[in-house]
């Protein structure tokens, strides 16, 4: 039974303006008005994460979508509302650490690592059920997807870029999950 599973990001919020690590923001006034939605398809099942930002993005492709807790944002911490830049330089070299190694979590949240985990957890429980899911979710979570389908490092989780509305497709044959452009 083939399982295809179809990733959408959140839409724009401000932190995604201020580059700041998200808290639960709701959408951003003009990304729930002028945004060119993504078209999926039709779905047998529809998962969202608990986050505000994820079911106004679900609410907005007109789904009725199940709370998926393992769909949930990293958990960034005491990091959750900072900018990235002011982090650079008041924490230079716990910043660095979480950059260069998935196992640390000096803002004292979830690790690279342990995202990547949870999420790989949710796929192999989803993939024996076969049909089409959609999968309402954050960037982080669906970068962590990308690098389970590939078997690649949680260090090359910085090297992909998933946009507001960006929605990415797997599918699993039984044998393996792969990417589909």
């Amino acid at each position: 039974m083939t399982t295809c599973l179809t990733w959408i990001n959140n839409g724009a919020t401000a932190a995604n303006r201020t580059a700041s690590f998200p808290m639960d923001e709701p959408l951003e006034e003009q990304a729930m008005s002028k945004a060119t939605l993504p078209s999926p398809g039709q779905a047998d099942r529809v998962f969202v994460s608990p986050a505000l930002r994820t079911r106004q993005t679900a609410e907005m492709l007109g789904f009725d979508a199940v709370l998926a807790p393992a769909l949930r944002d990293c958990d960034y911490g005491r990091w959750s509302g900072k900018p990235l830049m002011s982090l650079r330089s008041e924490e230079p070299d716990n910043f660095a650490l979480w950059i260069s190694d998935p196992e640390a979590a000096p803002h004292e949240g979830e690790s690279l690592q342990q995202l990547c985990k949870r999420v790989a957890g949710w796929m192999n429980e989803e993939m024996p059920l076969g049909g089409h899911v959609v999968a309402v979710t954050h960037a982080a979570v669906i970068r962590a997807a990308i690098l389970d389908v590939l078997k690649a490092p949680a260090a090359s989780f910085w090297t992909i870029d998933v946009q507001p509305l960006g929605m990415v497709r797997m599918t699993h044959d039984n044998r393996r999950w792969s990417l589909r452009f």
